[in-house]
């Protein structure tokens, strides 16, 4: 009579389903690892599959954590507030971002300078644009438009370069100081200087 296992059997995974979980698996490798031990092997064991699966879909080591970060980032939204103000908004938005992409900061910096520059041959500001980018343009139409919306803000009149200021300042302390930014120094992002720039009072 045949043996019957009764281990259960491995789940098959496909598609977007696999990728995903393989994304996931290079995250938290590289989260505990470091970019420096973090291997295929190692990814694959973690994701309880083989090397040949992820030489499949990323030819090396760095085209797999850059994925595995931009993932991350995509798949961690960090969520746009109504307050009703812009100055209410922005700051509720500006201190959700600095709290929730704090860490993911630390492990993207500590990977580019653990020698994912050198492997991949980008500059610290492609680097930086890639997967260190905040969410400025979508948050910031949201954001704006709502403002607009109320009577706040003439969008015609403002160019991007200033709109997109306090969340660059955000962006730059983040990457600078890798822990989310102090409520004061929000706040003086906002009132201080972006509101007075387009011209409206802070607080």
């Amino acid at each position: 009579m045949p043996t019957v296992s009764t281990e259960p059997s491995r789940r098959r995974r496909h598609g977007k389903q696999l990728e995903a979980e393989l994304l996931a698996a290079a995250w938290e490798e590289l989260v505990e690892a470091g970019y420096g031990r973090l291997t295929m092997d190692s990814v694959a064991r973690r994701a309880r599959t083989s090397e040949p699966v992820l030489y499949r879909r990323w030819a090396n080591k760095d085209e797999l954590v850059l994925a595995a970060i931009e993932r991350h980032r995509d798949a961690n939204p960090v969520a746009v507030p109504d307050t009703g103000s812009l100055r209410g908004d922005l700051i509720a938005y500006l201190t959700a971002m600095s709290e929730a992409r704090a860490t993911f900061f630390a492990v993207a910096v500590a990977a580019a300078f653990s020698g994912l520059l050198a492997e991949t041959g980008l500059t610290p500001a492609q680097v930086r644009e890639r997967v260190m980018s905040v969410e400025a343009l979508p948050t910031s139409r949201d954001i704006y438009r709502r403002a607009r919306d109320r009577g706040e803000l003439d969008l015609g009149r403002i160019s991007a370069a200033v709109l997109n200021m306090p969340f660059e300042l955000v962006r730059h302390d983040l990457i600078m100081d890798l822990r989310p930014l102090k409520r004061s120094r929000i706040r003086a992002i906002v009132d201080e200087l972006f509101l007075p720039l387009i011209g409206l009072d802070g607080r």
